[in-house]
């Protein structure tokens, strides 16, 4: 068993301005470093054994801020990158409410990459707990792998939320894979 804290990146200055990121840095807001100092603190007195987290820089700042009473070893990994929307990046979400355009990332790819993640990491932190800071649709995704559900059942997480998973293999990755509209990143 691995036990996972999954963590949804402080809100950006994009996230303020409704702009869908997808692989941009971002950049924290002063609301989203709040948040992930928050966070922080309630997550001081957890002993962790390894931080993940996604190679944008977004990120990356709510890891550091999450790593200040841990002091672990930063492994920043493009399999927890949010899904790249192609040429919906950078765009108003509302604009972007439109059906997806066939060069965004495929929710299969977004699977695996998750299916990926998991098994990685219950591969190399057996009976470990880890902490890993990823993206609002992609946090989703991992969630939905490793339940055997849906995204669509997995509900929206709040910018610096986190989530409990207990890791046991093996994992439900027969689920649906359906279509998601442009709504997180």
């Amino acid at each position: 068993m691995t036990e996972l804290y999954l963590v949804r990146h402080g809100q950006t200055e994009e996230n303020a301005a409704h702009i869908l990121q997808g692989h941009m840095p971002g950049h924290l807001s002063r609301e989203g470093i709040a948040q992930a100092q928050a966070l922080r603190d309630e997550l001081k007195n957890i002993r962790f054994d390894a931080l993940l987290c996604s190679d944008l820089k977004r990120c990356m700042d709510t890891a550091m801020i999450l790593n200040e009473p841990h002091g672990l070893p930063l492994e920043s990994t493009p399999l927890l990158r949010e899904r790249d929307w192609g040429p919906f990046t950078g765009m108003d979400i509302l604009k972007a409410r439109t059906k997806i355009d066939h060069r965004a990332e495929p929710v299969e790819s977004m699977f695996r990459r998750a299916e990926t993640f998991l098994l990685d990491t219950v591969s190399r932190y057996k009976d470990k707990r880890v902490l890993a800071v990823s993206h609002g649709l992609f946090c989703r995704v991992i969630q939905a792998a490793c339940s055997g559900k849906t995204i669509r059942d997995i509900p929206r997480m709040d910018n610096a939320e986190v989530r409990r998973l207990i890791l046991t293999p093996p994992f439900s990755f027969s689920c649906q894979r359906e279509e998601t509209g442009a709504t997180a990143n």
